[in-house]
């Protein structure tokens, strides 16, 4: 096959490293720990806490924590008042909902209660992870995101458009892509809401659907570019991501996620966003722009 295939994101599709910061702010905001505070959504977070007066607190491998490792939580953990939960991997994988689980219980028991989980729209393997969250004793928000408009700026689909095609296994299907700035705001505002959003899932989608094709489109239209959008099945995806070395049981699970996620079950919008933040969601032309302009796609 002459198309370009690169290995696509997990984590949520659906990380600028911070220091370490006090337990309060000198305006006598939370302190909230920000996991994944380097990547796509945790960055923004990080920014939107500060910006709202919170304390960031970073929770990261250079900052000396990692998922993967549970005596690096709790030093992390103690003396927040709340966490925002983003596993690196896709959070509906069997370590993601291990993961989620015993670090919440533990947060829990530190008395870090407010936990906020980004996890992935019409994913059904997430479901099991949002359990394990929900059963933790928490005062749980659970955040379902749609697609990230970033996921075309950021990471390795990028490499696919700067050298004109991209190859990706989501036929004509539609999708609300999101700009993960929306994300940020709706979890800081979720845990400034006092109780407002305790207890709830909130299901977020950009303000209007548009196809792959109809989105390296735009990204085409405002580079100047020759872009092309090329659908290959899934399973043939899966078999030329094991071709580059990805692990055979990582690939036979993003097959299984995205033959769910790209079946069209996400072809509708949501008013998430304007429900939690009172305004539309930011379009997908004005990211388009923006990146454009920023020059993201230029090889």
């Amino acid at each position: 096959m002459g198309a370009r295939i690169v290995r696509p994101l997990t984590g949520g599709m659906t990380q600028n490293t911070e220091n370490r910061q006090s337990n309060h702010s000198d305006r006598g905001g939370m302190t909230v720990v920000v996991t994944g505070a380097s990547g796509r959504t945790g960055s923004r977070v990080a920014e939107a806490v500060r910006g709202a007066g919170l304390t960031v607190r970073a929770a990261s491998r250079a900052d000396g924590f990692d998922w993967e490792d549970p005596t690096t939580w709790a030093d992390t953990l103690a003396g927040a008042d709340a966490a925002y939960l983003m596993y690196p991997s896709d959070v509906g994988s069997p370590d993601a909902t291990e993961g989620v689980g015993a670090l919440a219980r533990e947060a829990v028991g530190l008395g870090v209660r407010r936990l906020v989980l980004l996890s992935a729209r019409g994913e059904e393997q997430a479901r099991a992870t949002e359990e394990e969250l929900k059963s933790s004793g928490a005062d749980w928000t659970v955040v379902q995101a749609s697609w990230f408009a970033q996921n075309f700026s950021e990471g390795p689909l990028v490499e696919g458009l700067r050298h004109g095609e991209l190859v990706f296994p989501a036929g004509e299907v539609t999708e609300p892509f999101l700009d993960v700035r929306d994300i940020a705001d709706v979890v800081v505002a979720a845990l400034v809401s006092g109780e407002r959003y305790v207890g709830r899932t909130l299901e977020l989608t950009g303000p209007r659907l548009l196809s792959f094709r109809e989105a390296v489109a735009e990204i085409a239209g405002a580079t100047g570019s020759e872009l092309t959008y090329t659908p290959v099945p899934a399973r043939a995806y899966g078999e030329a991501l094991e071709g580059f070395g990805v692990p055979t049981q990582e690939a036979a699970f993003l097959v299984e996620v995205f033959e769910g996620l790209l079946d069209g079950r996400n072809s509708r919008l949501t008013d998430g966003v304007r429900q939690v933040l009172g305004r539309e969601p930011r379009g997908f032309s004005d990211f388009v722009r923006e990146n454009a302009a920023a020059g993201v796609w230029k090889v």
